[in-house]
């Protein structure tokens, strides 16, 4: 009777602090699960799944270079994918039907013995690609965020989501190249600006794309858009 093969896994996030205790969990939720490879971001994880090819890869959405979703896009069909992300508008219905299951930060031992059943199961069959789910979570990484208290606001063309963390700690997570602080309170992204107007008061204004809102620009980030 030949032994079951050991099941393995890679862990993803551009934290190091994330991804030992993302490992602890999945210890103690299952000690069987071998943890081949640890990278920090989306192309070390591409690197990694091809070289080890792991049963699972735990992917943390929000990281510089490559993003998660853009790595699990090159990824899919090869391995099964556990989103683990600091924002709740990432835990949209295809998660919850457990198409892609995910963590959300910090990881929680409840929620970690839940993924570990699920993947038990998945274990059993190939990995989907979802290449459609894979995009329509793309779509959704967002057009724009604004500070709401204790939360921060996440709106695109068609969606729009409350995240349980301040703006000043999100920035720090965002990649400078592709969003921009414009407000002490407002981010754009930069793909998402149609064009950089004036109002009376010579105050510069953002149009996004797909929207009719108008966001001011603070003077403190008007350089951003002296090219524009």
């Amino acid at each position: 009777m030949h032994a079951k093969p050991v099941p393995t896994a890679v862990v993803v996030d551009d934290e190091r602090l994330m991804r030992e205790q993302i490992a602890g969990r999945l210890k103690e939720a299952w000690p069987e699960l071998q943890i081949v490879g640890e990278a920090g971001n989306g192309r070390e994880a591409i690197i990694m799944v091809h070289s080890l090819e792991p049963d699972i890869v735990f992917l943390d959405i929000n990281m510089p270079e490559m993003d998660g979703i853009k790595a699990a896009q090159a990824l899919a069909g090869k391995a099964h994918l556990v989103f683990v992300t600091a924002y709740d508008q990432y835990a949209i219905d295809a998660f919850n039907h457990g198409a892609i299951d995910y963590l959300l930060k910090p990881v929680e031992a409840e929620r970690v013995a839940l993924t570990c059943r699920r993947l038990r199961e998945r274990l059993q069959a190939k990995p989907d690609p979802m290449n459609d789910l894979l995009e329509q979570l793309s779509q959704r990484l967002g057009s724009f965020f604004r500070a709401e208290d204790k939360y921060t606001r996440v709106q695109t063309e068609t969606f729009e989501a409350l995240i349980r963390k301040p703006i000043k700690e999100l920035i720090d997570e965002l990649d400078p190249n592709e969003f921009w602080q414009i407000h002490r309170a407002t981010v754009v992204r930069v793909d998402a600006v149609a064009q950089v107007s004036r109002n009376f008061r010579g105050k510069q204004i953002v149009h996004l794309k797909g929207s009719d809102q108008k966001l001011e620009v603070s003077r403190t980030f008007s350089h951003l858009f002296k090219q524009m």
